[in-house]
């Protein structure tokens, strides 16, 4: 049965391992994932503007925008009803996701000036 020798390297292995196992499991699991929420809302955001402004007819777009803004106070309805006093990580998940994905069509519009 062979060990691994007690060396330098194995230490600073051993050391990076368990600070990106902290990472995976402590506090910044929480901060990294509402982060990403939020990146990857404005990403939903915008390609779902792109897509809009391609494929439908000029005058459907505000009624596509409304629909979407009406789905985002859906989503705010929901997370007042259900969620407890301390706001789980799926909720403030869900808020990030909203708050970026309102964040790029506001900047889609004032882009194109309406």
């Amino acid at each position: 049965m062979s060990t691994v020798q007690d060396t330098r390297l194995s230490r600073v292995q051993g050391r990076v391992g368990e600070r990106l196992l902290l990472g995976f499991r402590g506090p910044w699991l929480r901060v990294s994932l509402v982060l990403l929420a939020v990146l990857v809302g404005f990403f939903l955001g915008s390609n779902v503007t792109e897509y809009i402004g391609e494929s439908i007819a000029l005058a459907l777009r505000s009624v596509a925008a409304f629909i979407f803004m009406v789905m985002v106070e859906i989503l705010i309805r929901l997370r007042f009803r259900f969620a407890g006093s301390p706001v789980s990580l799926t909720w403030q998940v869900i808020d990030n996701l909203r708050i970026g994905f309102t964040y790029a069509l506001a900047l889609e519009a004032f882009k194109v000036g309406s």
